[in-house]
């Protein structure tokens, strides 16, 4: 597999697969979002610096590159209150690893997980 530039390419006999960072990060923003605990994506600073110039990201909080014939994942979140942050980020870790690998085939050298915040649920008051 190579890279050219925002895909990864991976020349079988019958033709050519390319699969977009995009498609590979929209992966991990769903496989985050079932794992139990995480409150939601948190985009680094630089990404909203980004959208407020005009160039947006739909996948906030997701950051991809390619090394050799794998991928690193950076991923941005908020934990709910209440949850142990590193068993959080362990079951996000497998999660992401999982779902790349299964639906791509590529390889995840490694998941980095970025707790940004903690969410603090509030209960809705009904009179």
């Amino acid at each position: 597999m190579s890279e050219n530039r925002d895909y990864y390419t991976n020349h079988e006999d019958s033709g050519t697969i390319n699969i977009s960072e995009d498609v590979i990060a929209s992966i991990a923003s769903l496989a985050a979002s079932e794992v139990e605990g995480v409150a939601g994506l948190n985009a680094p600073t630089a990404v909203d610096l980004a959208e407020l110039l005009g160039k947006k990201s739909l996948n906030k909080g997701v950051k991809v590159q390619n090394i050799g014939k794998s991928v690193i994942v950076d991923i941005y979140v908020n934990v709910k209150y209440g949850y142990k942050i590193p068993e959080v980020a362990g079951r996000l870790q497998d999660a992401i690893v999982s779902a790349i690998e299964s639906m791509t085939g590529l390889d995840v050298e490694s998941v980095n997980v970025h707790v940004g915040g903690v969410s603090f649920e509030v209960e809705s008051k009904e009179d």
